[in-house]
């Protein structure tokens, strides 16, 4: 065993000499590893990477995969983008005042259970049932208060139109009694009862068309209350229809960015899982475009976050406008873009893709009356060529990556190794 790790030691650093390469702790390592597997040497410090690797999540698995990375040094700034565990109680706590709706209590006992058990394992929160489970809370919650304020909305409408209806057959009641009463008001005071000097009818006429009249104020009023109850209600009909196009309005603006006017990611994936259903029932062909602006840091530095957003905002509308209304485009997030289009021959897929390169690299974003050139980096996966929607979108990611470290950017990638 000794003797091994002697020739492992002698021929690694003989093989950096060969290699031209300086004999840094971290490559002495690699090479090491690599050395240690030729002579079948199950080295401790090579075997606990792979089990550190492994406990790690998919996303940060296969990023390690996609860029050979051999060394824990080298993996610090992957695992430095991990939240902070001590953040963790706080983002849990936030979670259930988030997802708890705010109108409909019908999920508060199944959020509380499971904020119980990430708060006792923040942890959990990296886990990917987990965040399925998120997912599935967001969407009950929105639906939840959704389904009541369309209950709430409905009976309001009932209600009102009830109230309309009665009041209008109390209005038209009050009305034809008031006629009645003057009718015989105008009857009684017809009678000539003086010239038979009897007295008491005298004065049971003056009774009876005093009674008359007060029962005919009374009408008159009621029909006044009446016919201003009925503006009252016309007038909260009117509310209630405001009520409506504003709820609806709300809806529409949370399914858009509100810089760029695309979908919001939530959208998005909500479209896109429409469009996957699509494909699975009639094998409907689409690719999954993902659009990174280049250098977008260096554009905050320079114009401010007032620049970057124009920036963000006017690419958004370069795709809105030259993406058919069929497709589908939202922001994920950032200055990263994403677009399912359908195409039938790949030669479709590719004029629009040039159009887009070509409409952003060719004109000047105007700031401030400052001319600003930018680029994009692109990858772009077809559907039928993988197993899952899942897969073609991780490998579109990964396409982009490799567009924008390994090409130098300004490329747009596909999968069969077309640069546009």
């Amino acid at each position: 065993m000794g003797n091994d790790i002697k020739e492992v030691a002698k021929k690694t650093i003989k093989n950096l000499f060969i290699k031209n390469i300086e004999p840094t702790p971290n490559e002495y390592h690699k090479e090491f590893c690599i050395i240690a597997k030729e002579y079948k040497l199950n080295a401790k410090e090579c075997t606990q990477f792979k089990e550190l690797v492994s406990r790690l999540n998919n996303e940060e698995q296969e990023e390690i995969k996609s860029k050979k990375i051999t060394t824990f040094e080298d993996m610090i700034p992957i695992l430095l983008n991990r939240v902070a565990t001590k953040n963790l109680k706080t983002l849990t706590s936030l979670f259930k005042e988030s997802m708890t709706p705010s109108i409909s209590i019908g999920l508060d006992d199944k959020i509380t259970k499971f904020s119980v058990k990430i708060g006792n394992s923040p942890a959990l929160l990296f886990e990917e049932e987990i965040q399925k489970e998120m997912q599935s809370f967001i969407t009950n919650r929105f639906e939840a208060d959704k389904k009541v304020v369309q209950e709430k909305t409905a009976e309001i409408a009932k209600l009102v139109t009830l109230m309309g209806k009665h009041l209008n057959e109390a209005i038209s009641s009050s009305g034809n009694s008031g006629v009645e009463v003057s009718n015989i008001k105008d009857e009684i005071q017809a009678i000539n009862l003086t010239n038979n000097g009897i007295k008491e009818l005298t004065t049971l006429q003056s009774k009876l068309i005093n009674a008359a009249m007060s029962i005919e104020n009374e009408m008159t009023n009621v029909g006044e209350k009446l016919s201003s109850g009925k503006d009252k209600v016309q007038e909260l009909e009117d509310k209630v229809k405001i009520l409506e196009e504003q709820l609806s309005k709300t809806k529409e603006e949370n399914l858009k960015d509100h810089l760029t006017g695309l979908l919001t990611r939530k959208t998005y994936e909500y479209e896109a899982k429409k469009t996957e259903e699509n494909y699975k029932r009639n094998d409907t062909q689409y690719a999954i475009v993902f659009f990174d602006i280049d250098h977008f840091k260096a554009i905050n530095d320079k114009y401010g976050h007032a620049g970057g957003d124009m920036i963000l905002s006017t690419f958004g509308k370069i795709l809105s406008k030259y993406t058919r209304d069929m497709d589908i485009v939202g922001r994920y997030g950032g200055e990263e873009f994403i677009a399912i289009i359908h195409f039938n021959l790949k030669r479709e897929l590719l004029k629009y893709l040039k159009r887009i390169k070509s409409i952003v690299t060719q004109n000047n974003f105007i700031y401030e009356n400052k001319k600003i050139k930018i680029t994009f980096s692109a990858g772009v996966t077809i559907r039928n060529d993988h197993e899952s929607y899942d897969s073609a979108i991780q490998k579109a990611d990964m396409l982009l990556y490799k567009a924008k470290e390994e090409e130098g950017r300004n490329k747009i990638i596909l999968e069969d190794n077309t640069v546009i």
